[in-house]
């Protein structure tokens, strides 16, 4: 079992950066992909970012490249999600997941979710 936990959402300005961590328990975690994907009101759930139990090479968005930097520290048990020069296109609640296989369409495991949302 691995259990999520998200924090840093928040508001901010279009322009501005945010933070997001992504603790989890479980002494498997680095066995797992971890991900971050969101959903804005109305919208499908999208992966914005993700990466392998090894880290390796990321996959992002193409909403979010060039912008947003997902990292992990296996010895803390902690996944970070580093969103620069944010939009309001960006506006969602943002989920941390993980999971064996990186089957993001319906990860094993889910967060409860932080707000972002980013004014114009």
């Amino acid at each position: 079992q691995v259990q999520l936990v998200e924090s840093g959402g928040g508001l901010v300005q279009a322009g501005g950066s945010l933070r997001l961590s992504c603790a989890a328990s479980g002494r498997t975690f680095s066995s797992y992909a971890m991900g971050w994907l969101r959903q804005a009101p109305g919208k499908e759930r999208e992966l914005v970012a993700a990466l392998t139990w090894s880290g390796g090479i990321p996959y992002y968005a193409d909403s979010v490249k060039g912008r947003f930097t997902i990292s992990r520290d296996n010895a803390k048990n902690t996944m970070y999600l580093q969103m620069n020069s944010l939009k309001p296109e960006d506006t969602a609640v943002y989920y941390c997941a993980a999971d064996h296989s990186a089957h993001w369409s319906n990860p094993a495991y889910w967060g409860q979710g932080t707000q972002v949302t980013v004014s114009s």
